[in-house]
């Protein structure tokens, strides 16, 4: 694999960052350099909860924020693709309008251990 290269999973048990350092009902990017290439995701906070999602929007495969952690609707409610509109649950990923109704972002798996997140 090229160092630059896309990548579509982390290994599980890597450290991202304490809880605490996203706010409620807020997103924040991670972009992990790996010796295979780079990998970049996004964690939504709910309350002690984390939802993890590869940064691709379904419809045009382009990353959702065009705008550093600005991933969410203004209320927090929703995943919002910036570039096309498509809207996504947090909790499942999926699709619940836009241009790709019925498709679901990429999951990627994240847990909160003692506080930090962390891949799963």
């Amino acid at each position: 694999m090229n160092p630059g290269e896309r990548l579509t999973e982390t290994p599980p048990g890597v450290r991202l960052a304490p809880l605490d350092d996203i706010a409620d009902g807020s997103a924040r990017n991670f972009v992990l350099q790996m010796k295979a290439g780079r990998f970049h995701g996004f964690v939504v906070r709910k309350g002690d909860h984390v939802f993890g999602y590869r940064d691709r929007c379904p419809h045009m495969g382009l990353p959702l924020a065009q705008e550093l952690d600005r991933y969410l609707t203004s209320g927090g409610e929703l995943i919002l693709c910036s570039w096309h509109g498509a809207l996504f649950d947090v909790e499942s990923g999926r699709c619940v309008g836009g241009p790709c109704m019925g498709a679901s972002l990429p999951v990627w798996p994240v847990t909160v251990e003692g506080g930090i997140i962390r891949t799963a």
